[in-house]
């Protein structure tokens, strides 16, 4: 140790007679001070961990990130590939949150802070702690039900009660093979590692251990009484000197919605990827705060400005402090957070605590732990050389109240005292919510706790949980099919709605099964083209913090492509619905509660997979209207030219219309029948496992989803120009309803006066060949391969296809509107065709 750097550890050494073995890099890492805490006198005070000693960010986070190498190491890429790190409340937060980003793995840390709404799956006791009780609140508790390695971080492994007490609590509900457990320092003795040791033997699995450094602390008998003594004759520090208040400024930062804050309810690899992708442009929205500020007030050419995070909120605040660092340069930015520990403050070069200001808890808190917290080494003290000409704090909503503002001991206040400039910047605190999870709601208002719980696959749908949540109530139980004809004759003679039954689906055929793989090999590209289109006009129009809410089941697909596009375009992770509309019942009033409740509601937007004549589009909004929820339907195809985000007004093929359940994640259309759906239930549908053998879901979202990489600059460009288009009013965005009008010419035509029956569209015209019992098909004349699947099922159900000019649809199927049952055979259904 040179001259210049003075170990932060010798004042308490000196006085008390505490000391260190081991490493020879050990007091690198730690200094030394005096709890105030009756459990345990001393405290290592980490010089890397950016809790008490202000740090640069590239430091801290490059020690987690360091250990999470060497722990991918230890267990193997394809190992490590199934890890989950588990950090601990509150000091080691954002430690474990950057092993977590080394090994490239989900993140979840404890938590004192209960969270309304989301049940604990287990907590654990940390007995030396002024704070003891830890909870668990994984938005998704599948988190910690994996078989892979859990990795346990901690800032430094003394006893190993604290591990020993959350491998045993996780251990008798999920057993694990292996353990990892990562800590800045381990100053465990002989008889420690012994137990843990013991523990693996016992439980029957592997427990590991990697540090930084190892070594002892040497602690004298009476260290408690030596300790209570000294701070005693210290007394209390002093305050900082009476100055001007600072300038307060406070920023809005554009934080993602949907993206945490940090690892108390989970944090995965994508949320890791979206971070990365958003923090350049949120660190510059932190320099925009500290704009015209560069230190000269004080004749300092380089003006040093702290981040300080809040108690738990470690790592957003800390990566936040890299990209401003990145901005303004290394040298001048620092990081650390203010913490619940009572710590004792010397202003000594040799004691790790300068200085101290103590200020009341100021989010709220609902556990037993003292109502007052600290930040440390943040004013100056007696060294001019110490001090930053700003401070920009870093809290979340939850900390955001008046106890952060007012009175002479409020947090803000004190740091006007000891700075330049202060800049407040709120996070938004993340509340679980989306795929795969339970919201507690917004701030301030409870969720109706009569709304039902979303559905996912496998048990519902053979999508991944992560990619739908179906607001939709299982009915795979029930007898809801019934033959075709009888279908429609009860619907046309008006005794039943089309919604209350279902179609019976079967296996396709193998020669109509090659027809959609031979569609889809054609159209995918064109597919992922729309689907960029759209989802980079919704992002420029309606911001990054999107909630999609597809229509079930034809716009599922389309919902699922537009979130694997953000993931794969922006790093988003993208909340996902399918929610159910029925023509003349309008959309699930259930389904839309719980959206308002769980999201913001001008953030939901909805999405279908093509238009017909319009009348969902209508339908929706007019159920929507004198709602906070925007009506506009985002549709791939718009040839009814009724929408005005679209990625193509051209009627063409989707594969996905060839097929019904097997090309949507084996889900049947939706269900509304008042027997079955009680007032508080979703809309029904079924789940038919039994068709698994057909599913194609996958390989069609594959297919298109392969394609991205190469659409993605022409999708870019199509959607800056829509947007430019919206904007100057130039172009034909704003819808004309050609389509409409052609259906009203061609019912007028062909003596139909419910234009019900007439489904414009190549979409539309297979559900009628799928679903209905067809009269015509019109086709365009010279229509070509896109209508090939309509022709094979024409020709099996013997349906004539008759083609015609002049048509705005590729074709158009017709339902005939005097059907009765016996009346029409096999010979009296009909499509037509569009020519071109």
């Amino acid at each position: 140790m040179t001259a210049q750097h003075v170990w932060t550890g010798r004042w308490v050494a000196d006085r008390v007679g505490v000391g260190l073995t081991g490493s020879d890099r050990l007091p690198e890492l730690v200094g030394l001070a005096l709890r105030e805490n009756r459990k345990r006198a001393h405290l290592l005070v980490s010089t890397v961990l950016g809790k008490h000693v202000p740090q640069r960010p590239s430091v801290v986070h490059g020690a987690g990130l360091d250990l999470g190498r060497r722990v991918r190491e230890l267990l193997g890429g394809e190992t490590a590939a199934r890890a989950v790190v588990l950090g601990y409340a509150e000091t080691a937060t954002g430690l474990g949150h950057s092993v977590a980003d080394g090994l490239d793995a989900p993140y979840l840390h404890s938590t004192r802070r209960p969270v309304a709404g989301v049940e604990p799956v287990g907590g654990f006791e940390e007995e030396h702690s002024h704070a003891t009780s830890h909870l668990l609140l994984p938005a998704d508790p599948r988190l910690l039900a994996g078989n892979g390695p859990l990795v346990l971080v901690d800032d430094e492994f003394s006893t190993g009660n604290t591990v020993l007490n959350t491998i045993r609590e996780l251990h008798a509900r999920h057993p694990r093979e292996h353990y990892v457990v990562v800590a800045l320092v381990d100053l465990r003795g002989e008889a420690d590692q012994r137990r843990l040791a013991e523990t693996a033997a016992e439980l029957g699995t592997r427990i590991d251990l990697v540090a930084a450094a190892g070594g002892g602390v040497d602690l004298p008998a009476d260290i408690l009484t030596r300790a209570e003594r000294l701070i005693a004759e210290v007394g209390p520090a002093p305050a900082p000197p009476p100055a001007t208040p600072a300038p307060l400024v406070r920023i809005a930062l554009d934080w993602p919605a949907g993206l945490p804050d940090g690892g108390r309810h989970g944090f995965t690899t994508a949320h890791r990827a979206h971070l990365d992708a958003v923090l350049p442009r949120l660190a510059g929205q932190l320099a925009d705060g500290l704009d015209g500020f560069d230190g000269l007030d004080n004749g300092r050419e380089n003006g040093r400005v702290l981040v300080l995070g809040f108690e738990e909120l470690m790592y957003a605040p800390l990566r936040l402090a890299g990209a401003l660092a990145d901005r303004l340069g290394e040298e001048r930015v620092r990081y650390s957070t203010t913490t619940r520990s009572p710590v004792l403050a010397v202003d000594d070069p040799g004691y790790a605590i300068r200085t101290r200001l103590a200020f009341p808890a100021h989010d709220d808190p609902r556990d037993d732990s003292p109502r007052e917290r600290f930040a440390y080494n943040v004013a100056p003290g007696a060294d001019p050389a110490r001090r930053f000409d700003a401070i920009v704090l870093v809290v979340d909503d939850v900390a955001d109240t008046p106890a952060l503002y007012e009175g002479e001991r409020a947090l803000l206040t004190q740091l006007r005292q000891v700075t330049d400039r202060v800049v407040l910047a709120v996070l938004p605190s993340h509340r679980p919510g989306g795929p795969g999870a339970t919201d507690p709601g917004p701030v301030g208002r409870a969720v109706d706790p009569a709304l039902p719980r979303p559905l996912y696959g496998p048990a519902f749908s053979s999508y991944r949980p992560d990619e739908v949540a179906w607001l939709l109530k299982d009915l795979s139980d029930v007898p809801l099919e019934a033959p075709t004809e009888e279908r429609e004759e009860a619907v046309q003679n008006g005794g039943a709605h089309y919604a209350e039954s279902l179609p019976v689906e079967y296996q396709p055929s193998p020669e109509y099964q090659e027809l959609f793989h031979q569609a889809l090999r054609v159209s995918a590209r064109r597919i992922a083209l729309a689907v960029g289109t759209v989802a980079e006009t919704l992002l420029r129009e309606r911001g990054r913090g999107l909630v999609l809410a597809s229509l079930a089941r034809a716009g599922t697909p389309v919902g699922i492509l537009i979130r694997r596009w953000y993931a794969f375009a922006h790093g988003l992770d993208t909340p996902h619905y399918a929610v159910s509309i029925i023509r003349g019942r309008g959309i699930d009033p259930v389904a839309v509660r719980y959206l308002d409740a769980h999201h913001h509601a001008p953030d939901v937007v909805f999405l279908d997979g093509w238009t017909g004549k319009g009348a969902i589009t209508r339908e929706l909004a007019d159920a929507l209207a004198g709602t906070a929820f925007n009506p506009g339907l985002a549709v791939l195809a718009d040839p009814g030219r009724c929408v005005r985000t679209y990625g193509t007004r051209d009627d063409f093929l989707i594969p996905s219309a060839c097929l019904n359940s097997t090309v949507s994640g084996l889900v049947s259309r939706t269900v509304l029948r008042g027997d079955l759906i009680g007032p508080d239930d979703f809309h029904g549908a079924k789940h038919y496992t039994e068709l698994a053998g057909g599913d194609v879901s996958g390989a069609f979202l594959d297919t298109v989803a392969d394609h991205f990489a190469d659409v993605r600059a022409e999708a870019v460009a199509a959607a800056d120009l829509l947007v430019a288009e919206g904007r100057l009013g130039t172009g034909d965005r704003d819808p004309d309803w050609a389509g409409w009008a052609a259906v009203e010419r061609i019912s007028a035509e062909y003596g139909i006066d419910n234009v019900n029956l007439v489904k414009p569209g190549v979409g539309e015209t297979t559900r009628v060949m799928l679903r209905r019992v067809p009269w015509r098909v019109l086709a365009r004349r010279g229509s070509g391969a896109d209508l090939d699947h309509v022709r094979l099922l024409a020709a099996q159900r013997g349906v004539p296809v008759e083609e015609v000019d002049d048509l705005p649809y590729s074709c158009v199927g017709l339902i005939h509107p005097r059907y009765s049952r016996g009346a029409t055979g096999a010979a009296g259904t009909a499509v037509l065709v569009k020519e071109s």
